[in-house]
């Protein structure tokens, strides 16, 4: 997903309020910011519900992209996990067994220890009750062991799980924005890939003015500021909105070069953009005119 600027007509006159007959202090055209809403994952879109000129809301599921691949290895993984899961239960029933056992033979090994203390057994059967104490004692630890590897062993499985079950969020396609769709690249049972476009959409409900102002212009005007848009209604009138600046460029650029004469060209002036609400009737290119 990537987000321009779309703008078809680069504004071309620059007046000031003294030298323009209907008021107007600067022109330009409309703009919007636009996004490419591009794929995720790669395979045939099986579902995908978004029409040019439709109105969509952030978060929209509009379709999907097949996951039947994805799914089967998660399905795969899953038994694995299982298969994991009952290895640990046979290891932790044998560590009960031999915890159990150790308990028996740690009594009987107190019981000979008394009596080799009191003379009444010999060294030998207390060496050997304690050796099978001892070997008990080591065979735990191992299991215990095993459990710890077993575990790291789950943990790998389910982070392959959670892997896959990003890549099958990836195949939805969720709208980012609200806007209007403005092209809409690919169909249904067309194959989609990672960064390739899918449609382009762009928040129409309000909409930008890009004009020029020069120099002298520029001390009369300051962000927040209201001012007066005007599109054309008809050959002879103009349709009046309500604007704000919202941002003016800190840096001076050339007249765009489409400007007729070479002293207007070189002139010096700023970028200023003007924040409009649009009732449907502001489109992307269309000239505009705006009175500080």
């Amino acid at each position: 997903m990537k987000t321009k600027i779309y703008l078809l007509i680069l504004p071309i006159v620059l007046a000031s309020c003294s030298g323009n007959e209907n008021g107007s202090d600067a022109y330009g055209n409309f703009e919007a910011k636009e996004v490419i809403v591009s794929a995720e994952a790669l395979g045939k879109i099986i579902e995908f519900n978004a029409e040019e000129g439709e109105s969509l809301v952030k978060g929209q599921f509009l379709g999907f992209i097949d996951t039947l691949v994805l799914s089967i290895q998660r399905e795969q993984l899953l038994a694995q996990k299982n298969a994991v899961a009952s290895k640990k239960a046979n290891v932790n029933a044998q560590i009960d067994v031999q915890v159990e056992q150790k308990s028996i033979i740690e009594t009987e090994k107190n019981r000979i220890e008394q009596l080799y203390k009191d003379n009444a057994a010999t060294k030998q059967k207390y060496d050997d009750i304690k050796g099978k104490y001892v070997v008990l004692e080591k065979q735990i630890v191992v299991m215990q062991t095993q459990i710890s590897s077993i575990n790291k062993e789950m943990k790998v499985v389910d982070k392959q799980v959670k892997l896959l079950n990003e890549q099958i969020n990836k195949t939805k396609i969720i709208n980012p924005i609200d806007g209007t769709v403005l092209e809409k690249y690919l169909e249904e049972n067309e194959i989609a890939m990672p960064g390739k476009a899918l449609y382009k959409i762009a928040y129409l409900d309000e909409i930008e003015l890009r004009v020029y102002v020069s120099g002298a212009q520029l001390p009369t005007i300051k962000i927040g500021q209201k001012v007066k848009v005007y599109i054309d209604k008809d050959v002879e009138s103009n349709q009046e909105y309500a604007g704000e600046i919202f941002w003016i460029s800190d840096q001076a650029e050339f007249t765009p070069k489409i400007i007729q004469t070479k002293e207007d060209r070189v002139n010096m002036v700023y970028a200023v953009k003007i924040r409009v609400k649009n009732d449907d009737k502001i489109k992307i290119g269309m000239p505009g005119e705006v009175e500080f």
